[in-house]
C-alpha cells in the first residue's frame, strides 16, 4: 500500500517517519521545491524537524501529481490557510478508491468550515477521516508512545484506517464524531495561547488548572452546539490534546501567549516563527461561531482582545476573575 502526505512541516515529516514501516512507499509533498530537494539529499527535514532520518521508502517531492501517483491513502497536513488551495490543485489527479485523512487542526477563515468540510467541498468526496489528538511531532518522530484518534462519520473507514495506521508506537482509537474531534483540535490552540499568557505572567499551577478546566467547558459548549458529542471532548481529541498544548514546552500556540505576556507585539512574534500557530487565526473564527450558535466563550473573548492589542494580558486575567459569579454547571 502507498500513501501521500501533503505538507512537509514538522507534523507531516513526523508522520512520514512513524508511518514509513507500514507502507510500501510514502511520498511527502513540500510546497517549497528547495525544501523537497534538501529533504531528498540529506534524508531529513533540516528546516522543520532536524535530526530525524527519513525511512528509505519515503520520497520527498514538490510535485502534487507525482505525490498522488498510486497513493491509496492521502493525508493532508498543510496549514489551514492553504488547505482549500492544495485540495483544489489535487482534484484533477484523484482516483476512485482513495481514502483522505485530514490532519490539519484549524478552521477556514471566512467560511468558518472545519477542515474535513473544506476537503469535502474542494474534492466532492465522502471518504474522509480526521487524525487528531495529543501529539507533538518531535516526540512522535522519536518513537515515543502516542495515542490519538482516527475519526469519521463512516465507521468502516475509521475502523479500516485504525488498522492500517496503528503501529508499535502509534496507537489509534476509532471515533465516529468528526465534529467533536475537529472542534476540539481547533479550539485547544486558542486555550493554549491563554495558557501561555498565564505562564508568561508568572501565574502558578492553580491558574493553569483553572484555565484548562474552564477552557474545556468552552470548547465542549461550542462543539456540542454544533452537533458534537460531549464524550469526544472528554477524550484524546479534546481533553488530551488540550492538556498537551496548554502545558507542553513544544507548543507553538503556548509560546505565542508567553511572548504576548512578556510584552512583545503579535506581528513580531509571528514573524519570528518558522511554523504557523493556528490558534491566532482560529480565535476570531471561534468567536464568530460562538455568536452564531449563541454560546458564551469568555476565555476566547479575552484571547481575541489580547491578540488585537485591545487588552493587556494582566487586564484580561483580571476581567475573567471579576466576571459575575456563576454556578459551575
Amino acid at each position: 500500500m502507498n500513501a501521500a502526505i501533503l505538507g512537509a512541516g514538522s507534523w507531516g515529516t513526523a508522520l512520514a517517519v512513524v508511518l514509513g514501516p507500514r507502507f510500501e512507499r510514502i511520498r511527502i509533498w513540500a510546497r517549497d521545491e528547495q525544501l523537497a530537494l534538501q529533504m531528498a539529499s540529506a534524508r531529513e527535514n533540516g528546516k522543520y524537524l532536524p535530526g530525524f532520518r527519513l525511512p528509505v521508502n519515503v520520497e520527498p517531492t514538490a510535485s502534487l501529481p507525482h505525490a498522488l501517483q498510486q497513493a491509496e491513502i492521502v493525508i493532508g497536513v498543510m496549514p489551514s490557510r492553504f488547505a482549500r488551495t492544495v485540495y483544489q490543485q489535487i482534484k484533477p489527479h484523484i482516483r476512485g478508491g482513495m481514502s483522505f485523512v485530514s490532519a490539519t487542526k484549524g478552521l477556514e477563515q471566512g467560511t468558518l468550515l472545519r477542515m474535513s468540510q473544506v476537503l469535502q467541498e474542494a474534492l466532492a468526496i465522502e471518504e474522509i477521516a480526521i487524525l487528531s489528538g495529543p501529539s507533538f511531532a518531535r516526540e512522535v518522530a522519536q518513537g515515543q508512545p502516542v495515542a490519538i484518534v482516527i475519526s469519521s462519520s463512516r465507521r468502516a473507514l475509521a475502523d479500516a484506517l485504525q488498522q492500517t495506521l496503528s503501529g508499535p508506537t502509534l496507537r489509534l482509537y476509532a471515533n465516529y464524531d468528526p465534529i467533536g474531534v475537529e472542534m476540539g483540535a481547533a479550539l485547544k490552540n486558542v486555550m493554549a495561547i491563554a495558557a501561555g499568557v498565564c505562564h508568561g505572567l508568572g501565574l502558578g499551577s492553580n491558574a493553569a488548572a483553572a484555565l484548562i478546566t474552564r477552557g474545556l467547558t468552552e470548547i465542549t459548549r461550542l462543539a456540542v452546539a454544533m452537533g458534537g458529542e460531549p464524550a469526544t471532548l472528554a477524550g484524546l481529541a479534546g481533553l488530551g490534546d488540550l492538556v498537551l498544548t496548554c502545558m507542553g514546552d513544544l507548543s507553538r500556540n503556548r509560546s505565542v501567549g508567553i511572548e504576548l505576556a512578556r510584552g512583545r507585539r503579535l506581528p513580531e512574534i509571528i514573524g519570528s516563527m518558522k511554523m504557523i500557530a493556528e490558534g491566532v487565526e482560529t480565535t476570531g473564527a471561534a468567536l464568530q461561531l460562538a455568536r452564531h450558535f449563541q454560546v458564551n466563550m469568555p476565555i476566547t473573548d479575552q484571547v481575541a482582545l489580547i491578540l488585537d492589542g485591545r487588552r493587556t494580558p494582566a487586564d484580561a486575567i483580571r476581567d475573567l476573575m471579576e466576571r459575575s459569579l456563576k454556578q459551575e454547571f
